[in-house]
């Protein structure tokens, strides 16, 4: 079954989506951090850690390799449903293999993100544990806006990950709501979905003939807000 996280670092919307029956956990980064008005990194992360005791994601932004590691072992101390988030490659493009590896061998839970084939996902899981639990975060819907095709890199990262009781393949950047059913097909282990894209999940199930009628009305309701005439 494919878990749906949501993509957030607002605290009264993580407030509201924590009570979402379907949300089983929550993501950052720190451009959705700056975004939430954020001032004091570790302040606000704690806020967000203790309104929810659903997994979160909280992202390292050290670029060096060895302020990685540290700024991880902090993080981790902050809440035991913390993932520490570290990028598969720094700025540089130098792979952190390294604290990947040091802050799994410290038993701390990774999310290993901004991950975009099925190569990263298998040097990723050469450098961990079979025992702690670790997410590796593959980005589709940027993928696809660079005009690749998703999909073959999640089949052969999920079958990968087999080997692997403790790893979860994340489908990641998610476009729109039909992104989940295809997840779902893929046996994905989790989505994590904007605000936005959830709201309309909550509302799947419409018929062919309800969607026509329903866009007809719209087009019909901005004609007649609009007092066109020919």
């Amino acid at each position: 079954m494919t878990k749906i996280f949501c993509d957030i670092a607002d605290l009264k919307l993580i407030k509201k989506f924590d009570k979402i029956k379907i949300v089983k956990g929550f993501t950052t980064n720190p451009s959705l951090l700056r975004k939430a008005g954020a001032i004091n990194y570790k302040n606000y992360c704690k806020k967000i850690l203790k309104v929810t005791n659903k997994p979160v994601s909280v992202e390292v932004f050290a670029d060096e390799e060895i302020e990685m590691i540290k700024q991880g072992l902090e993080i981790s101390k902050w809440g035991k449903n913390v993932y520490v988030k570290v990028p598969f490659v720094n700025s540089k493009g130098k792979f952190m293999g390294n604290a990947i590896k040091k802050l799994n061998k410290n038993n701390i839970k990774l999310n290993v993100t901004a991950v975009y084939n099925y190569n990263q996902t298998k040097k990723i899981l050469k450098n961990i544990n079979k025992k702690t639990n670790v997410i590796v975060s593959i980005f589709a819907g940027r993928m696809a806006d660079a005009g690749k095709d998703p999909l073959p890199q999640f089949k052969k990262s999920i079958k990968f990950a087999k080997t692997f009781k403790n790893v979860q393949i994340l489908w990641a950047s998610t476009r729109e709501p039909y992104n989940l059913i295809q997840a779902k097909r893929l046996n994905c282990h989790i989505i994590t979905i904007p605000p936005n894209i959830i709201s309309k999940i909550q509302k799947f199930g419409k018929s062919y003939n309800s969607l026509t009628i329903d866009t007809v009305k719209g087009f019909l309701k901005d004609s007649n807000d609009s007092k066109f005439k020919i």
